[in-house]
Protein backbone atom coordinates (compact mmCIF):
# COMPACT_ATOMS: atom_id res chain seq x y z
CA UNK A 1 0.00 0.00 0.00
CA UNK A 2 1.33 3.43 -0.93
CA UNK A 3 0.46 6.61 0.97
CA UNK A 4 0.55 9.96 -0.76
CA UNK A 5 2.17 11.94 2.06
CA UNK A 6 1.69 15.27 0.28
CA UNK A 7 -2.08 14.91 0.54
CA UNK A 8 -2.20 13.28 3.99
CA UNK A 9 -4.35 15.22 6.42
CA UNK A 10 -4.00 14.31 10.11
CA UNK A 11 -7.20 16.27 10.91
CA UNK A 12 -9.31 13.69 9.06
CA UNK A 13 -7.63 10.88 11.02
CA UNK A 14 -8.21 12.76 14.28
CA UNK A 15 -11.91 13.28 13.48
CA UNK A 16 -12.27 9.61 12.48
CA UNK A 17 -10.65 8.46 15.71
CA UNK A 18 -12.90 10.74 17.76
CA UNK A 19 -15.98 9.35 15.99
CA UNK A 20 -14.86 5.78 16.67
CA UNK A 21 -14.34 6.66 20.34
CA UNK A 22 -17.76 8.34 20.49
CA UNK A 23 -19.49 5.36 18.87
CA UNK A 24 -17.73 2.99 21.27
CA UNK A 25 -18.70 5.06 24.30
CA UNK A 26 -22.32 5.35 23.14
CA UNK A 27 -22.55 1.59 22.61
CA UNK A 28 -21.33 0.97 26.18
CA UNK A 29 -23.52 3.70 27.70
CA UNK A 30 -26.78 2.83 25.93
CA UNK A 31 -26.35 -0.91 25.36
CA UNK A 32 -23.77 -2.02 27.90
CA UNK A 33 -21.89 -3.75 25.07
CA UNK A 34 -18.24 -3.57 24.09
CA UNK A 35 -17.43 -2.63 20.49
CA UNK A 36 -15.26 -5.61 19.61
CA UNK A 37 -15.80 -6.22 15.92
CA UNK A 38 -14.86 -9.92 16.00
CA UNK A 39 -17.44 -10.62 18.72
CA UNK A 40 -20.11 -8.56 16.96
CA UNK A 41 -19.57 -10.34 13.63
CA UNK A 42 -19.20 -13.73 15.33
CA UNK A 43 -22.58 -13.35 17.00
CA UNK A 44 -24.17 -12.32 13.69
CA UNK A 45 -22.94 -15.55 12.14
CA UNK A 46 -24.49 -17.62 14.94
CA UNK A 47 -28.12 -16.71 14.35
CA UNK A 48 -29.51 -19.59 16.42
CA UNK A 49 -27.42 -18.74 19.50
CA UNK A 50 -27.91 -14.96 19.43
CA UNK A 51 -30.87 -13.61 21.44
CA UNK A 52 -33.32 -11.60 19.30
CA UNK A 53 -32.72 -8.30 21.05
CA UNK A 54 -28.98 -8.64 20.52
CA UNK A 55 -29.22 -9.28 16.78
CA UNK A 56 -30.65 -5.92 15.63
CA UNK A 57 -28.04 -3.67 17.19
CA UNK A 58 -25.27 -5.82 15.71
CA UNK A 59 -26.78 -5.51 12.23
CA UNK A 60 -27.09 -1.75 12.66
CA UNK A 61 -23.50 -1.47 13.96
CA UNK A 62 -22.01 -3.40 11.03
CA UNK A 63 -24.27 -1.57 8.55
CA UNK A 64 -23.06 1.74 9.94
CA UNK A 65 -19.44 0.66 9.56
CA UNK A 66 -19.93 -0.43 5.96
CA UNK A 67 -22.10 2.50 4.90
CA UNK A 68 -19.82 5.12 6.47
CA UNK A 69 -17.09 4.31 3.96
CA UNK A 70 -19.52 4.58 1.08
CA UNK A 71 -20.90 7.88 2.38
CA UNK A 72 -17.40 9.29 2.86
CA UNK A 73 -16.52 8.27 -0.68
CA UNK A 74 -19.50 10.28 -1.97
CA UNK A 75 -18.91 13.37 0.19
CA UNK A 76 -15.14 13.66 0.04
CA UNK A 77 -12.15 12.95 -2.14
CA UNK A 78 -10.81 9.64 -0.93
CA UNK A 79 -7.18 8.86 -1.81
CA UNK A 80 -6.65 5.97 -4.20
CA UNK A 81 -5.60 2.81 -2.42
CA UNK A 82 -3.29 0.27 -4.00
CA UNK A 83 -2.77 -3.14 -2.44
CA UNK A 84 0.49 -4.68 -3.56
CA UNK A 85 -0.23 -8.17 -2.21
CA UNK A 86 -1.51 -11.12 -4.21
CA UNK A 87 -4.96 -12.59 -3.69
CA UNK A 88 -3.43 -15.64 -1.99
CA UNK A 89 -1.34 -13.46 0.35
CA UNK A 90 -4.53 -11.65 1.38
CA UNK A 91 -6.26 -14.98 2.09
CA UNK A 92 -3.33 -16.14 4.24
CA UNK A 93 -3.28 -12.78 6.04
CA UNK A 94 -7.02 -13.04 6.75
CA UNK A 95 -6.64 -16.54 8.15
CA UNK A 96 -3.75 -15.41 10.37
CA UNK A 97 -5.78 -12.45 11.63
CA UNK A 98 -8.70 -14.76 12.43
CA UNK A 99 -6.37 -17.16 14.24
CA UNK A 100 -4.82 -14.29 16.20
CA UNK A 101 -8.23 -12.95 17.11
CA UNK A 102 -9.22 -16.30 18.62
CA UNK A 103 -5.86 -16.76 20.29
CA UNK A 104 -5.90 -13.24 21.76
CA UNK A 105 -9.51 -13.48 22.99
CA UNK A 106 -10.56 -10.55 20.84
CA UNK A 107 -9.58 -8.34 17.97
CA UNK A 108 -7.42 -5.24 17.88
CA UNK A 109 -10.46 -2.96 17.96
CA UNK A 110 -11.94 -4.71 20.97
CA UNK A 111 -8.73 -4.62 22.97
CA UNK A 112 -7.26 -1.37 21.65
CA UNK A 113 -10.35 0.82 21.75
CA UNK A 114 -12.81 -0.72 24.16
CA UNK A 115 -10.43 -2.58 26.45
CA UNK A 116 -7.97 0.26 26.91
CA UNK A 117 -10.87 2.66 27.43
CA UNK A 118 -11.98 0.43 30.33
CA UNK A 119 -8.39 0.32 31.67
CA UNK A 120 -8.19 -3.46 31.20
CA UNK A 121 -4.72 -4.87 31.93
CA UNK A 122 -5.44 -7.85 29.66
CA UNK A 123 -6.26 -5.47 26.80
CA UNK A 124 -3.13 -3.42 27.46
CA UNK A 125 -0.98 -6.55 27.21
CA UNK A 126 -2.86 -7.72 24.10
CA UNK A 127 -2.53 -4.31 22.40
CA UNK A 128 1.18 -4.11 23.19
CA UNK A 129 1.57 -7.65 21.80
CA UNK A 130 -0.27 -6.70 18.58
CA UNK A 131 1.85 -3.59 18.13
CA UNK A 132 5.19 -5.28 18.86
CA UNK A 133 4.36 -8.19 16.55
CA UNK A 134 3.37 -5.70 13.84
CA UNK A 135 6.60 -3.71 14.22
CA UNK A 136 8.72 -6.87 14.07
CA UNK A 137 6.81 -8.21 11.06
CA UNK A 138 7.16 -4.94 9.14
CA UNK A 139 10.86 -4.76 9.96
CA UNK A 140 11.54 -8.26 8.68
CA UNK A 141 9.34 -7.90 5.62
CA UNK A 142 10.95 -4.62 4.58
CA UNK A 143 14.56 -5.47 5.43
CA UNK A 144 14.95 -9.19 5.00
CA UNK A 145 12.21 -10.81 2.96
CA UNK A 146 11.03 -8.31 0.33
Amino acid sequence: MNINWEEFNPIAALIGGALIGLATALLVIFNGKVAGISAILGALMQVKNTPKGHYLWRILFVSGMLSSGLILNQLSIVPEMKINASFYMLIVAGILVGFGTRMGSGCTSGHGISGLGRLSIRSLIATLSFMIAGFITCYFLQNWII
